[in-house]
């Protein structure tokens, strides 16, 4: 599909219309990873702890609510009525659903990612946590893409529940293979910031895996005549 084909004004007003729609939410999910944050800096058991689990449940809820309130709400509210009446191809459709998903999680995503990452590297946390938190950030991301194309191409409520929730709670089986992993575990209470093989191996397979997820249900839309 050439670019010149797609119509970009209607696809950048549909991104727009997302995020003002939600940007009030999404600054609420800011201030409480802000607030995690905060807690995880003060580098003690309790607080640090603390902070993790609520830094853990915000970034799940981030990736929930974009992708509930903006494909699920919409589907069940029949508002898709609305965007067949304009101008706009199934891809059209994809590309401004897909990277209004895309730009509503990622703001906060990456704010609590580079304020996790500056909390660790200038407070008293071991920066071998760096390494250790990096792969969580990115199993989030995997977990978010696998959820959005199950989302974009399947329409039953159901199995899009199961694929979000599902996808999400597999954090805490993650966590604790890591932990298993003595190439990466045995540096996460030192001060050495150490890109083991292991480590750099689950960070390219999170990366590539988020892509080829997405990129795939982009091409199956690219092959469809209807928006779903």
């Amino acid at each position: 599909m050439k670019l010149s084909k797609l119509n970009l004004p209607v696809i950048k007003m549909l991104i727009a219309k997302d995020w003002l729609l939600f940007q009030k939410q999404l600054a609420a999910y800011v201030t409480a990873g802000i607030f995690a944050l905060c807690l995880l800096g003060m580098a003690k058991g309790w607080s640090f702890y603390l902070g993790s689990l609520l830094l853990i449940i915000v970034l799940v809820a981030a990736a929930c609510f974009s992708i509930s309130t903006s494909l699920l709400a919409e589907r069940k509210e029949h508002t898709l009525a609305f965007v067949m009446s304009l101008p706009v191809t199934p891809l059209d459709f994809y590309l401004a659903k897909l990277l209004g998903n895309l730009v509503t999680f990622l703001v906060p995503y990456l704010i609590m990612f580079i304020g996790a990452i500056a909390v660790i590297a200038f407070t008293p946390l071991p920066d071998g946590l760096i390494v250790f938190s990096t792969l969580i950030f990115g199993f989030v991301a995997l977990a978010y893409s696998v959820a959005l194309s199950v989302a974009m191409a399947v329409e039953s409520e159901g199995w899009n529940t199961f694929a979000m929730i599902g996808s999400m709670v597999l954090i805490n089986p993650f966590i604790m293979s890591l932990g298993q992993i003595s190439e990466i575990s045995k540096y996460v209470e030192t001060e050495s910031i150490v890109w083991s093989m292991p480590a750099v191996t689950i960070l390219l397979t999170q990366v590539t895996a988020s892509v080829v997820v997405l990129a795939v249900t982009g091409w199956v839309h690219c092959r469809k005549q209807a928006f779903y």
